[in-house]
Protein backbone atom coordinates (compact mmCIF):
# COMPACT_ATOMS: atom_id res chain seq x y z
CA UNK A 1 0.00 0.00 0.00
CA UNK A 2 2.76 2.30 0.63
CA UNK A 3 3.73 2.36 -3.02
CA UNK A 4 0.90 3.61 -3.87
CA UNK A 5 0.89 6.72 -1.47
CA UNK A 6 2.09 9.00 -3.77
CA UNK A 7 -0.55 8.40 -6.47
CA UNK A 8 -3.29 8.81 -3.44
CA UNK A 9 -1.18 12.27 -2.54
CA UNK A 10 -1.58 13.15 -6.17
CA UNK A 11 -5.56 12.62 -5.69
CA UNK A 12 -5.79 15.61 -2.40
CA UNK A 13 -5.91 18.75 -4.08
CA UNK A 14 -4.83 20.56 -0.65
CA UNK A 15 -1.18 18.30 -0.97
CA UNK A 16 -0.88 18.96 -4.65
CA UNK A 17 -1.90 23.14 -4.61
CA UNK A 18 1.73 23.18 -1.82
CA UNK A 19 3.81 21.39 -4.54
CA UNK A 20 2.76 23.20 -7.33
CA UNK A 21 3.64 26.89 -6.02
CA UNK A 22 7.39 25.42 -5.52
CA UNK A 23 7.48 23.47 -8.98
CA UNK A 24 6.26 26.47 -11.48
CA UNK A 25 8.57 29.38 -11.09
CA UNK A 26 11.50 26.61 -11.58
CA UNK A 27 10.01 25.12 -14.54
CA UNK A 28 9.10 28.39 -16.15
CA UNK A 29 12.50 30.09 -15.62
CA UNK A 30 14.23 26.72 -17.21
CA UNK A 31 11.78 26.24 -19.90
CA UNK A 32 12.65 29.84 -21.09
CA UNK A 33 15.83 29.57 -20.45
CA UNK A 34 16.39 26.77 -22.67
CA UNK A 35 14.51 27.06 -25.35
CA UNK A 36 15.69 30.85 -25.80
CA UNK A 37 18.78 29.32 -25.47
CA UNK A 38 18.20 26.81 -28.26
CA UNK A 39 16.30 29.19 -30.13
CA UNK A 40 19.05 31.64 -30.55
CA UNK A 41 21.96 28.65 -31.51
CA UNK A 42 19.60 27.43 -34.15
CA UNK A 43 18.21 30.63 -35.57
CA UNK A 44 21.88 32.92 -35.14
CA UNK A 45 25.13 30.36 -35.62
CA UNK A 46 23.82 26.91 -37.29
CA UNK A 47 24.92 27.10 -41.16
CA UNK A 48 22.00 27.38 -43.33
CA UNK A 49 20.54 24.34 -45.19
CA UNK A 50 21.89 23.01 -48.47
CA UNK A 51 18.60 23.20 -49.89
CA UNK A 52 16.03 25.42 -48.02
CA UNK A 53 18.42 27.92 -47.16
CA UNK A 54 17.29 29.74 -44.33
CA UNK A 55 14.22 29.28 -44.22
CA UNK A 56 14.47 25.96 -42.74
CA UNK A 57 15.60 27.64 -39.50
CA UNK A 58 12.11 27.74 -38.42
CA UNK A 59 12.67 24.35 -37.60
CA UNK A 60 13.45 25.44 -33.85
CA UNK A 61 10.25 26.92 -33.08
CA UNK A 62 7.76 24.91 -35.43
CA UNK A 63 9.00 21.18 -34.43
CA UNK A 64 9.29 21.42 -30.92
CA UNK A 65 5.94 22.74 -30.28
CA UNK A 66 4.83 20.33 -32.75
CA UNK A 67 6.12 17.57 -30.50
CA UNK A 68 5.18 18.58 -27.45
CA UNK A 69 1.54 18.89 -28.66
CA UNK A 70 1.42 15.10 -29.41
CA UNK A 71 2.59 14.30 -26.03
CA UNK A 72 0.08 16.28 -24.15
CA UNK A 73 -2.37 14.40 -26.01
CA UNK A 74 -1.37 11.52 -24.87
CA UNK A 75 -0.85 13.62 -21.18
CA UNK A 76 -4.46 14.61 -21.79
CA UNK A 77 -5.74 11.37 -22.51
CA UNK A 78 -4.51 9.72 -19.60
CA UNK A 79 -5.71 12.37 -17.00
CA UNK A 80 -9.20 11.54 -18.78
CA UNK A 81 -8.87 8.11 -18.12
CA UNK A 82 -7.54 8.19 -14.55
CA UNK A 83 -11.16 10.57 -14.12
CA UNK A 84 -12.95 8.02 -15.75
CA UNK A 85 -11.28 5.12 -13.78
CA UNK A 86 -11.34 6.31 -10.44
CA UNK A 87 -13.10 9.38 -10.22
CA UNK A 88 -9.88 11.89 -9.17
CA UNK A 89 -11.01 15.40 -9.49
CA UNK A 90 -7.39 16.31 -9.84
CA UNK A 91 -7.07 13.95 -12.91
CA UNK A 92 -9.87 15.93 -14.27
CA UNK A 93 -8.43 19.55 -13.66
CA UNK A 94 -5.43 18.15 -14.76
CA UNK A 95 -7.50 17.13 -18.22
CA UNK A 96 -8.88 20.70 -18.23
CA UNK A 97 -5.44 21.90 -17.85
CA UNK A 98 -3.44 20.64 -20.32
CA UNK A 99 -6.44 21.36 -23.07
CA UNK A 100 -5.91 25.07 -23.10
CA UNK A 101 -2.15 24.69 -23.28
CA UNK A 102 -2.14 21.65 -25.86
CA UNK A 103 -4.36 23.44 -28.25
CA UNK A 104 -1.99 26.64 -28.26
CA UNK A 105 1.16 24.76 -28.98
CA UNK A 106 -0.86 22.83 -31.70
CA UNK A 107 -1.76 26.62 -33.44
CA UNK A 108 1.67 27.48 -33.00
CA UNK A 109 2.65 24.32 -34.67
CA UNK A 110 0.11 24.98 -37.24
CA UNK A 111 1.06 29.01 -38.00
CA UNK A 112 4.62 28.16 -37.76
CA UNK A 113 4.32 25.23 -40.12
CA UNK A 114 2.53 27.44 -42.66
CA UNK A 115 5.60 30.20 -42.35
CA UNK A 116 7.60 27.11 -43.40
CA UNK A 117 5.51 25.83 -46.28
CA UNK A 118 5.24 28.76 -48.27
CA UNK A 119 8.81 29.19 -49.11
CA UNK A 120 9.25 25.38 -49.30
CA UNK A 121 6.33 24.14 -51.08
CA UNK A 122 4.80 27.45 -52.61
CA UNK A 123 1.39 27.39 -50.47
CA UNK A 124 0.70 27.96 -47.09
CA UNK A 125 -1.33 25.07 -46.67
CA UNK A 126 -2.32 22.09 -48.99
CA UNK A 127 -5.69 20.16 -47.97
CA UNK A 128 -4.62 17.10 -49.74
CA UNK A 129 -1.51 17.07 -47.11
CA UNK A 130 -2.28 14.69 -44.96
CA UNK A 131 -0.24 15.78 -41.63
CA UNK A 132 -1.27 19.46 -42.26
CA UNK A 133 -4.88 17.72 -42.13
CA UNK A 134 -4.20 15.09 -39.43
CA UNK A 135 -2.63 18.30 -36.94
CA UNK A 136 -5.31 20.38 -38.17
CA UNK A 137 -7.98 17.24 -36.40
CA UNK A 138 -5.27 17.28 -33.36
CA UNK A 139 -6.10 20.94 -32.84
CA UNK A 140 -10.03 20.67 -33.14
CA UNK A 141 -9.60 17.66 -30.37
CA UNK A 142 -8.14 19.94 -28.04
CA UNK A 143 -11.04 22.54 -28.12
CA UNK A 144 -13.21 19.78 -28.21
CA UNK A 145 -11.93 18.72 -25.08
CA UNK A 146 -12.20 22.45 -23.62
CA UNK A 147 -15.82 22.97 -24.96
CA UNK A 148 -17.40 19.70 -23.51
CA UNK A 149 -15.81 20.37 -20.08
CA UNK A 150 -18.20 23.15 -20.05
CA UNK A 151 -20.99 22.47 -21.45
CA UNK A 152 -22.47 20.63 -19.10
CA UNK A 153 -24.02 22.00 -15.96
CA UNK A 154 -22.87 19.28 -13.72
CA UNK A 155 -18.47 19.21 -14.36
CA UNK A 156 -18.42 15.84 -13.07
CA UNK A 157 -20.40 15.25 -16.61
CA UNK A 158 -18.95 17.40 -18.44
CA UNK A 159 -15.29 15.93 -17.40
CA UNK A 160 -16.70 12.36 -18.48
CA UNK A 161 -17.88 13.60 -22.23
CA UNK A 162 -14.51 15.45 -22.50
CA UNK A 163 -12.23 12.27 -21.12
CA UNK A 164 -13.98 9.82 -23.70
CA UNK A 165 -13.44 12.53 -26.48
CA UNK A 166 -9.69 12.54 -25.59
CA UNK A 167 -9.71 8.78 -25.28
CA UNK A 168 -11.12 8.40 -28.97
CA UNK A 169 -8.89 10.67 -30.23
CA UNK A 170 -5.85 9.23 -29.62
CA UNK A 171 -5.88 7.26 -32.49
CA UNK A 172 -5.21 10.94 -34.85
CA UNK A 173 -1.90 10.52 -32.91
CA UNK A 174 -0.34 7.52 -34.39
CA UNK A 175 -1.97 9.00 -37.29
CA UNK A 176 -0.17 12.20 -37.83
CA UNK A 177 3.52 10.56 -36.89
CA UNK A 178 3.13 7.81 -39.48
CA UNK A 179 1.21 10.18 -42.35
CA UNK A 180 4.43 10.97 -43.93
CA UNK A 181 5.08 7.33 -44.09
CA UNK A 182 1.59 6.07 -44.96
CA UNK A 183 0.52 8.41 -47.93
CA UNK A 184 1.98 10.68 -50.81
CA UNK A 185 3.18 14.06 -48.60
CA UNK A 186 4.47 17.19 -49.53
CA UNK A 187 5.76 17.34 -45.79
CA UNK A 188 9.15 15.93 -45.36
CA UNK A 189 9.70 12.59 -43.45
CA UNK A 190 10.31 12.82 -39.66
CA UNK A 191 14.27 14.03 -39.53
CA UNK A 192 14.38 12.59 -35.87
CA UNK A 193 14.44 9.04 -35.56
CA UNK A 194 14.79 6.55 -32.76
CA UNK A 195 15.03 3.42 -34.22
CA UNK A 196 17.77 4.49 -36.79
CA UNK A 197 20.16 7.25 -37.39
CA UNK A 198 18.52 11.18 -37.32
CA UNK A 199 19.07 12.35 -40.86
CA UNK A 200 19.64 15.36 -39.88
CA UNK A 201 23.46 16.94 -39.20
CA UNK A 202 24.17 17.22 -35.67
CA UNK A 203 24.66 20.72 -35.51
CA UNK A 204 21.62 21.05 -36.49
CA UNK A 205 20.27 18.52 -34.10
CA UNK A 206 21.77 19.74 -31.07
CA UNK A 207 19.91 23.35 -30.40
CA UNK A 208 16.61 21.23 -32.00
CA UNK A 209 16.60 18.94 -29.28
CA UNK A 210 17.53 21.90 -26.50
CA UNK A 211 14.43 23.68 -28.27
CA UNK A 212 12.51 20.04 -27.68
CA UNK A 213 13.48 19.54 -23.69
CA UNK A 214 12.92 23.99 -23.24
CA UNK A 215 9.17 23.54 -24.99
CA UNK A 216 8.72 20.54 -22.08
CA UNK A 217 9.42 22.49 -19.49
CA UNK A 218 7.64 25.16 -20.53
CA UNK A 219 4.54 23.19 -21.33
CA UNK A 220 5.03 21.68 -17.84
CA UNK A 221 5.14 25.48 -16.44
CA UNK A 222 1.78 26.49 -18.29
CA UNK A 223 0.05 23.38 -17.37
CA UNK A 224 0.99 23.45 -13.80
CA UNK A 225 0.14 27.13 -13.46
CA UNK A 226 -3.76 26.39 -15.25
CA UNK A 227 -3.88 23.43 -12.85
CA UNK A 228 -3.46 25.80 -10.15
CA UNK A 229 -6.19 27.90 -11.20
CA UNK A 230 -8.53 24.66 -11.47
CA UNK A 231 -7.91 23.85 -7.59
CA UNK A 232 -8.75 27.00 -6.30
CA UNK A 233 -11.77 27.11 -8.53
CA UNK A 234 -13.23 23.85 -7.66
CA UNK A 235 -12.10 24.05 -4.11
CA UNK A 236 -13.32 27.58 -3.58
CA UNK A 237 -15.32 26.77 -0.15
CA UNK A 238 -12.89 24.59 1.24
CA UNK A 239 -11.11 25.98 4.94
CA UNK A 240 -7.66 24.79 3.92
CA UNK A 241 -8.07 26.70 0.82
CA UNK A 242 -8.07 30.12 2.95
CA UNK A 243 -5.58 28.86 5.10
CA UNK A 244 -2.67 27.85 2.07
CA UNK A 245 -3.42 31.75 1.04
CA UNK A 246 -2.98 33.19 4.37
CA UNK A 247 -0.17 30.95 5.23
CA UNK A 248 1.40 31.58 1.39
CA UNK A 249 0.89 35.68 2.18
CA UNK A 250 2.58 35.43 5.72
Amino acid sequence: MANWQWFHRLGSPKWLLGKLDRWTPWLLFAGLLLFGAASVWGLAFVPPDYKQGNSFRIIYIHVPFAVVSLAAYYAMAIAGAVGLIWRMKVADMAMRSIAPVGAAFTALALVTGAIWGKPTWGAYWVWQDARLTSMLVLFFLYMGVLALYDAYRERSSGSRAAALVALVGTVNVPIIYKSVDWWSSLHQPASIKFTEASTIDAQMLQPLLLAIVGCYLLFAALVIAQLRVQIVLGENRSQWLGDHAVNRTA
